[in-house]
């Protein structure tokens, strides 16, 4: 058996995976991160050198082969010797790739409920790329298939679908406040996230022009400010475990506001939506992801957002 560097005499070769209808900004980042693109196959992209870290990736791919194989048994002993467990990305020969995954241990697309455990172990993934050759990477950022989660939702208590971001935050990248903590979620209404901060115990201090839904209100723990977040003064606010904030501004707006609260020494963690218009303002989002401590993701939950995360132990 014959393993080919897909980087065609490079020594590494890494795929990053595309959120569904985001090609074009995963194309755009890496051009603008100096990242030679080798080949594409719907949302991947094959790219030369090793791993970086790539926002409009929802996934990334370490250690990317081009593998011939004779048979479905020769293809799944192949992927047994590189990996332990493993996730199928069809590109071609579907029913095919199929009857492989039924040979080798494979990871099970599951509903998870928040909180609930993620497992630590990475997975591999392949792709068939015909009846003769696959794609195989054994070693995968995210240990979910694809870098998604998907949850049994809670369609009763949240006022808006918002909610899973926090959810994703929380469950998947283990990133969440502890319970005591003070918190401000600005741009709340209806309440979303302001409901997610108050079930997992923290004292929310929630800002709006808006009212907050009544049934999130009159919740426990939680301080209304009807005020508009870009008036805020962190001073009159107080010391904060965590700055949230999933409102709707432009990305050099939020810039401004988080960098006068952080400036304050007065937050020591922030979670916030990037949100883009078109097109997107990668200018921007570097600018926050270049802030020490600052990492920036594209979640299962965002559409044309990032989730910007900056922790104050990781400066």
């Amino acid at each position: 058996m014959v393993s080919i560097l897909t980087s065609m005499g490079q020594n590494k070769c890494t795929g990053y995976l595309a959120p569904l209808d985001f090609e074009l900004d995963l194309k755009k980042e890496l051009t603008l991160l100096g990242i030679a693109i080798l080949e594409t196959h719907g949302r991947l992209f094959l790219c030369e050198g090793e791993a970086q870290d790539v926002v409009f990736a929802q996934d990334t791919w370490h250690d990317v082969e081009k593998v011939e194989y004779s048979s479905i048994s020769n293809a799944a002993e192949a992927l047994r010797t590189r990996a332990g467990r493993w996730s199928h990305y069809s590109i071609n020969n579907h029913r095919r790739a199929e009857l492989v995954l039924d040979k080798i241990p494979s990871v099970k697309i599951k509903r998870y409920n928040f909180l609930d455990p993620i497992p630590q172990t990475s997975i591999g993934v392949f792709s068939l790329l015909s009846e003769s050759q696959m794609l195989v990477s054994p070693k995968t950022n995210c240990p979910l298939p694809f870098g998604e989660i998907q949850f049994n939702e809670d369609k009763i208590n949240p006022p808006s679908r918002a909610y899973l971001k926090l959810w994703e935050l929380f469950t998947l990248y283990n990133i969440r406040p502890l319970a005591g903590q003070r918190v401000i979620d600005v741009g709340s209404c209806p309440g979303g996230w302001t409901w997610v901060l108050q079930t997992v115990g923290c004292h929310v201090v929630s800002v709006d022009k808006a009212p907050l839904d009544p049934k999130i209100a009159a919740l426990p723990n939680i301080e209304f400010l009807k005020e508009s977040a870009f008036g805020l003064r962190p001073q009159h606010i107080g010391k904060l475990d965590w700055f949230f904030s999933d409102i709707i501004c432009y990305p050099d707006k939020l810039l401004e506001l988080v960098t006068r609260f952080r400036d304050s020494g007065l937050v020591d963690n922030f979670a916030c939506t990037i949100k883009f218009q078109a097109p997107t303002d990668f200018e921007t989002m570097f600018k926050l992801k270049a802030i020490p401590g600052s990492r920036i993701v594209h979640l299962s939950c965002n559409k044309h957002e990032v989730t910007w995360i900056n922790l104050k132990n990781n400066s």
